[in-house]
């Protein structure tokens, strides 16, 4: 099988990139044939299935020298590849997916490879995939924030700066009240960021199936901050099946009580932080455009604050 031939680079990650960089990532996308040759070749990797790719990244199945089954994902550079390598280190392989090799140059990464096609949205008991994920997410957060990586402390009080300019974009009245709740929420907790590591992204979709653990998580886009700012996309996850089944609020609070309990976070502290989840993804969709709320993040919020 060749190194990678330009049209198996999928559309949505060549557009995902041409609208998130510009000039800078058609760049990249045109470079990545030569890209993966390179890795390819370095590592001494033979392919050994088909692409695969989200929206930041590009992921080749491969055998290394000796048989050894891994994948070899490519990225561009930045602050979030470069946040991703210090918490995979960190992390080892405890409930995350192993680094066995990067290129601090490219940011190219090998990994271990995990059973891609099973992931927790195949678990269809909401309670059991809810739980395995906060036992994970558990083992996550018990790792204290190595030096590096970006800081709730910092973050928050940059969301708060963006909060005027955005109740202005937004054409709601109703949802402006919101935003303004959500950033109070934030303001109260803001002195006390947190010191863990977070995923940042940890919902169903991020924890697949393997051989060495049941379940582990990939994709990390780390953190430092209290895990009550972590448990959005775990809330969140599925979200069409939970709309479908018409009992929003309950499962919800359902899904918020299973994780703070096993995670052991002090509920009304866990509320006000993720409140400021809601807040901070509102900023970036406000940004994009957008002049209404998120129909999910407003139902969120009435979820938690309604009990």
């Amino acid at each position: 099988m060749s190194a990678l031939e330009t049209e198996e680079v999928p559309p949505h990650l060549a557009a995902s990139y041409a609208t998130g960089f510009g000039e800078q990532g058609r760049a990249w996308i045109a470079a990545l044939p030569a890209l993966a040759a390179e890795m390819l070749d370095r590592w001494e990797l033979k392919r050994d299935g088909t692409v695969g790719a989200g929206q930041a990244s590009l992921v080749l199945p491969v055998l290394r020298h000796g048989g050894t089954r891994a994948v070899l994902r490519l990225q561009m550079p930045r602050q979030e590849t470069t946040a991703a390598l210090i918490g995979l280190r960190a992390w080892n392989g405890k409930g995350m997916v192993r680094l066995l090799d990067h290129d601090p140059v490219s940011s190219s990464m090998l990994l271990e490879r995990l059973d891609g096609s099973r992931t927790l949205t195949s678990i269809n008991d909401d309670d059991v995939a809810m739980s395995t994920l906060a036992e994970l997410h558990a083992r996550l957060v018990a790792v204290p924030a190595p030096r590096g990586l970006r800081s709730l402390g910092d973050i928050a009080p940059e969301m708060l700066e963006q909060v005027p300019q955005a109740i202005s974009n937004l054409i709601d009245p109703a949802d402006r009240q919101l935003l303004r709740s959500w950033a109070s929420a934030v303001a109260e907790l803001a002195d006390e960021p947190g010191d863990r590591m977070l995923h940042w992204d940890l919902h169903y979709d991020n924890v697949l199936a393997a051989q060495r653990e049941p379940w582990i998580a990939i994709d990390p886009e780390p953190l430092a901050g209290d895990p009550g700012f972590d448990l959005w996309p775990a809330l969140d996850s599925r979200w069409d099946d939970v709309v479908a089944k018409g009992d929003t609020l309950r499962i919800v609070q359902r899904r918020f009580d299973l994780l703070t309990d096993v995670l052991g976070l002090d509920r009304a502290r866990a509320t006000g932080w993720t409140l400021g989840r809601l807040l901070q993804n509102s900023l970036w969709e406000i940004d994009d455009g957008e002049t209404r709320l998120a129909p999910s993040s407003v139902a969120i919020a009435e979820s938690l604050l309604n009990r």
